[in-house]
């Protein structure tokens, strides 16, 4: 006799049941590996934000034809400055959307527009080679670069996109289109340090779309061709880089969070600090329409101005 017992069968699996089974365990290992990629992307776990379109925001003066949105920004009291690819170049609205005033520069494409901590509108122009300091009601203060001369320069841009501002009052030039680095200036316009070549590699850029200082003083950068968000500190020492963006078009930091404008797939991106992405979602899903600038209000509403497209639109926190 054997020295083992012999185990008794149990009772047979039918085929319809070990395939069931199969495809059971074929369901969970899928969700398993959907899970495990969002989790490392962000990109399907993101929760949407509770917000709200806010419809035929704002209300267009009439006689005024739409052009090209290609710059956002609020003021201290939530009113919203548009830059505007046609005459009037700026338009002012209050946050209900009614016109309150406009005014012209001498622009020829103007690209950003920054309000600064004094309320001060800055402008950079790409085609005049100008960064341009105004008044809430348009008049000229500061101009830097030489008018329809780029160059590299201290006192040249070429073909300049965005400015930052920092807490001692000096402020940084994404420049830009041409010169692929960024030029940082005294509170009194007077240049003190540049960095940045074209390329790929760290500190290096395909297009520095849009500069912005955040609550750490860290200067972030859109680097808008090579996908990414590069960050330096003041002195323009690399940090870090965050590739999970899209093409950066637009950028604002509000309360410690970083919004996003992906100006090729029309997605806003809301990111925390260390860029990693929060919430997300589209802005517009016409192929023709593209999400240049962001901003957002003290109270947390989102506005998104677009090139392309003509429009802007207005997004606020369900109450």
């Amino acid at each position: 006799m054997s020295a083992h017992k012999e185990l008794t069968p149990g009772p047979k699996r039918s085929t319809s049941s070990r395939s069931l089974l199969l495809r059971f365990t074929l369901f969970v290992l899928s969700v398993a590996i959907v899970a495990g990629a969002s989790a490392l992307t962000g990109e399907k776990t993101a929760p949407k934000l509770e917000l709200n379109p806010v419809e035929n925001w704002p209300t267009w003066p009439d006689k005024v034809p739409r052009g090209g949105i290609s710059g956002i920004a609020v003021d201290g009291r939530d009113n919203v400055y548009l830059l505007h690819r046609i005459k009037p170049y700026v338009l002012v609205f209050d946050k209900s959307g009614k016109h309150i005033r406009s005014w012209d520069g001498d622009f020829k494409i103007p690209h950003g527009l920054r309000i600064d901590a004094d309320g001060n509108v800055w402008i950079a122009d790409m085609a005049n080679h100008l960064v341009q300091k105004f008044t809430p009601e348009g008049k000229l203060l500061l101009s830097l670069g030489q008018k329809d001369k780029p160059g590299l320069a201290s006192d040249q841009f070429n073909k300049p996109a965005d400015v930052g501002f920092g807490p001692d009052g000096e402020f940084y030039v994404a420049d830009g289109y041409g010169n692929s680095r960024i030029a940082k200036f005294s509170k009194d316009g007077k240049f003190v340090q540049d960095w940045g070549v074209k390329g790929k590699g760290e500190s290096q850029f395909n297009i520095p779309h849009v500069v912005m200082l955040d609550a750490k003083n860290r200067v972030i950068v859109g680097d808008r061709e090579n996908l990414r968000v590069q960050i330096f500190d003041r002195a323009g020492k690399f940090v870090q880089q965050w590739t999970d963006t899209g093409a950066p078009y637009g950028l604002h930091l509000f309360k410690d969070r970083v919004y996003l404008a992906d100006g090729r797939k029309g997605t806003i991106r809301v990111l925390n600090s260390d860029g990693k992405l929060l919430a997300r979602w589209e802005g517009s899903d016409k192929a023709k329409e593209t999400p240049h600038w962001i901003t957002v209000d003290s109270q947390g509403a989102v506005y998104v101005g677009f090139v392309s497209g003509k429009k802007i639109q207005k997004w606020v926190q369900k109450s």
